[in-house]
């Protein structure tokens, strides 16, 4: 009887450690590259266009260090934002086209309450949220195919010139598991973009644009 209500107990609490920690687990398990020093980070001096203003605000995730948290808050609409010093990898996004002028947060909640049923119904809602709809990485990427300029997924060939600093990326982790990030104006050796992202500890500008399978390569405003 003893045993049994221990192993209930052991159970009961690796349920909750689940629950928990489910959020947390694309940081925890496909951050296989190490992060950059943010000191080694360089804004674009005197941005003048939307691409370099994009870039500048995904790099100040990094610069600050911009700690991985996915947890749903109730914010404001518009220009709503989580607190400044959390965020998950869409935040980069939000941030960095907030930058330049484009309130994700607005624009994909006016596009799902006239056309809800272009997005995915993944989260069983009846109706758009605008707390959380713009930090869903498939309703992103619903709206950039509505909106953007989709581009090649390819990085090899003619396709890699395609990749400029200011894109949007998405990739798939695993089934089910996506994430995102901002093309940087830096390179590596081999000509590749880096890419500023934020899957844990802390936002980084990483070599990591083929780390795994992109789903999607988007330029907005086109």
């Amino acid at each position: 009887m003893r045993k049994r209500a221990i192993l209930v107990i052991a159970i009961a609490v690796a349920a909750v450690a689940v629950v928990l920690l489910r959020p947390y687990w694309p940081a925890a398990r496909f951050r296989i590259v190490p992060p950059a020093v943010s000191d080694s980070i360089s804004l674009i001096e005197d941005p003048r266009t939307a691409a370099g203003k994009i870039v500048n605000g995904a790099k100040a995730e990094a610069i600050r260090q911009v700690r991985y948290d996915p947890s749903y808050v109730p914010i404001p609409y518009p220009n709503g934002d989580v607190p400044k010093d959390q965020g998950a990898c869409t935040d980069v996004i939000v941030r960095a086209l907030r930058n330049a002028g484009y309130d994700l947060q607005k624009l994909i909640h006016e596009d799902m309450t006239a056309h809800f049923a272009a997005y995915p119904r993944n989260w069983g809602l009846s109706a758009p949220d605008s707390n959380i709809d713009h930090r869903r990485v498939p309703n992103q990427i619903a709206y950039m195919k509505r909106h953007g300029l989709e581009l090649p997924k390819s990085t090899t060939g003619e396709a890699a010139k395609s990749w400029r600093a200011g894109d949007l990326v998405y990739w798939n982790l695993t089934p089910g598991v996506t994430h995102c990030g901002v093309i940087s104006d830096e390179r590596n050796e081999d000509g590749l973009p880096l890419v500023i992202h934020n899957i844990g500890p802390v936002a980084s500008q990483q070599d990591c644009l083929t780390s795994w399978p992109i789903i999607g390569h988007f330029r907005y405003p086109e």
